[in-house]
């Protein structure tokens, strides 16, 4: 194991839980429920005089009861006892602890600054590294560390760097409908020690993290974020997320973390010129992780659309050149194999691809993308799919056959291949709505298969485009 104080938390042979109580949805019960659940392999020492024990778990009055080392200290308890906290961590010779304790400098009061202050202080003096204040902490799956006890349990290739702890638990259980889980998340809060530099720099290296989120409000080292942006894009996608763009998201980061938010111009500055992608919300963030995470490099602009039918088609033209990609025209070339395939309506046939003009069979979807995917005009393929009721059902086959045999994907996806699936809502009796049905077996379909979608042409569009503007800066 390497000396990386991260790396010493991810591997901790011991976690102590100051604070714990039997209720495993949230503050000191939520952690303790975050490494049972997950079968943490080292040992748990759940912390509280109130208790004897919790989740089957010995409870210690305090750290100092605790007979063995402790590796890591999480602190739930309140601002006025944390330093006691801390101080007995110390003598316990913790490596690190994760302050959930917040009230303290994002108050603006003499008296939690102070207190921040001396946190700081015995953290130098010690060594004892910290995460936080006012913060979630970790999660790493393959670690069995979680701070909430109903995140998934499977990993994958993304990792997440988050400011706020509630935004990084939205991000976490949302993601998954888009088939995206995480390597390793990080909720820093305050940063009074180790911030969001140490995190990317350490996520730029991990191997088990293909593509990198964070959640920014503010930084007090603007030169090393620039610096480890820098580094961390030049090795993988990073997206961003910033928030407090406006005058009152501002003054919402003062009082959310206590730091600086800086100008909008000044971030998108930074954020363009190290190379990482900006997101304009939480929707978008998982979006670009869902494109970052299953799609091949995206090389050019041009793209080809096929799937809609009538209004949807010439409204999907305009929502991709809103979003910067170019709908290019059909060859002639392209027409007269259409033709030589025995559709009658080549002629009329466009990009994006009208369906609807069809008279049979002989031009469908899965053919127009197969021939998109093998024509060199196009570098960029994008499918409308789950229209009303859904493909109809075949003997024999699952789903995810269906859709490979509806699209063509053993070729289609030889290229950059995105979904758009319309996320219908429910009425208050919608549970039985056949539409609705079908929406969930192509989305679900999709995510075993890899592909990634989006409810609206325009949001798939505009994740194609910042991938492409990623892989141009990358390789420029």
């Amino acid at each position: 194991m390497s000396d990386n104080p991260i790396d010493e938390i991810l591997h901790a042979r011991s976690i102590a839980i100051v604070g714990a109580s039997p209720v495993g949805n949230w503050g000191g019960g939520g952690f303790l429920a975050g490494l049972v659940n997950y079968d943490f392999k080292g040992k748990i020492y759940p912390v509280n005089p109130k208790y004897t024990e919790a989740m089957g778990q010995k409870v210690y009055p305090s750290l100092l009861d605790i007979p063995d080392q402790v590796d890591y200290v999480i602190s739930c308890v309140s601002a006025n006892r944390v330093l006691e906290v801390l101080e007995q961590a110390v003598k316990k010779e913790a490596k690190a602890a994760h302050l959930f304790t917040a009230r303290l400098a994002e108050t603006g009061r003499d008296e939690g600054i102070a207190i921040e202050k001396k946190i700081l202080e015995l953290s130098r003096k010690s060594g004892m590294r910290l995460i936080g204040p006012n913060c979630m902490g970790i999660y790493s799956p393959a670690d069995g560390i979680a701070f909430h006890g109903d995140f998934p349990k499977e990993c994958g290739p993304v990792g997440l760097v988050s400011q706020s702890g509630m935004l990084a638990r939205e991000i976490v259980k949302n993601s998954p409908l888009r088939g995206v889980y995480f390597s390793k998340v990080f909720s820093y809060g305050n940063a009074i020690d180790l911030n969001e530099t140490d995190f990317l720099d350490y996520l730029a290296d991990d191997l088990e993290t293909g593509v990198i989120l964070c959640y920014i409000e503010g930084t007090k080292n603007g030169s090393g974020l620039f610096k480890s942006l820098k580094y961390a894009a030049s090795r993988k996608p990073v997206v961003i997320l910033k928030g407090g763009r406006g005058q009152s998201g501002e003054r919402a980061t003062a009082s959310h973390t206590a730091s600086l938010a800086g100008s909008t111009a000044t971030w998108e500055t930074v954020i363009t010129q190290t190379g990482a992608v900006m997101a304009d919300s939480v929707e978008e963030l998982i979006d670009l992780a869902a494109t970052f995470r299953f799609l091949p490099p995206i090389e050019g602009r041009r793209v080809g659309v096929a799937g809609g039918a009538g209004g949807s088609s010439v409204l999907a033209a305009d929502a991709c050149e809103r979003a910067g990609l170019e709908v290019v025209p059909l060859s002639n070339e392209f027409r007269k194999e259409v033709k030589s395939k025995g559709v009658s309506v080549w002629d009329w046939l466009g990009n994006p691809a009208d369906l609807s003009i069809r008279e049979d069979d002989s031009l469908s979807v899965g053919l127009v993308l197969e021939m998109m995917a093998r024509d060199p005009e196009f570098d960029i393929l994008i499918a409308i799919m789950g229209m009303p009721g859904g493909p109809p059902g075949m003997p024999g086959l699952s789903p995810e056959e269906m859709m490979k045999q509806q699209y063509r994907l053993e070729v289609t996806r030889t290229k950059p291949f995105l979904g758009v699936v319309a996320d219908k809502s429910l009425g208050i009796n919608g549970e039985g709505d056949f539409e609705w049905k079908g929406l969930c077996r192509t989305r679900t379909s999709l995510i075993n298969l890899g592909v990634p979608y989006y409810p609206t042409i325009s949001r798939a569009a505009t994740a194609a485009r910042k991938a492409y503007e990623y892989y141009r800066h990358l390789n420029q």
